[in-house]
């Protein structure tokens, strides 16, 4: 069994930065793709950003410039680092991880419960 637990969100001014981090832990061989989501009220669940095992990151348009993703592989660990916050980037956020729990195994998705980010005008 997997489990990711997010933290670091919170209520920011706009204008201001959040760190998320997001620790995978459980039965692990290998972890491929992580990232985060996030869902804002109303809208579907929408990329942020997403980071390969090798570092090479993809982000959301909407995030570019402002949000950098970064993974520890030693700490199964993925951050975001969330900068020039703006009221629209209210959602909540989820952490995402495709692992595989054995060798023979192939990746699986799993997914974090989710941390509020909450953006103030």
């Amino acid at each position: 069994q997997v489990q990711l637990v997010e933290s670091g969100g919170g209520l920011v001014q706009a204008g201001g930065s959040l760190r998320l981090s997001c620790v995978v832990s459980g039965s692990i061989f290998s972890i491929n793709l992580m990232g985060w989501y996030r869902r804002a009220p109303g809208k579907q669940r929408e990329l942020v950003a997403i980071i390969t095992s090798g570092g090479s990151p993809n982000y959301a348009d909407s995030v570019k410039g402002r949000f950098t993703i970064a993974r520890d592989n030693a700490k199964n660990t993925v951050y975001l680092q969330m900068n020039s916050l703006k009221p629209e980037d209210t959602a909540v956020y989820y952490c995402y991880a495709d692992v595989k729990t054995y060798r023979g195994s192939g990746y699986y998705a799993n997914w974090g419960q989710g941390t509020q980010v909450t953006v103030s005008s």
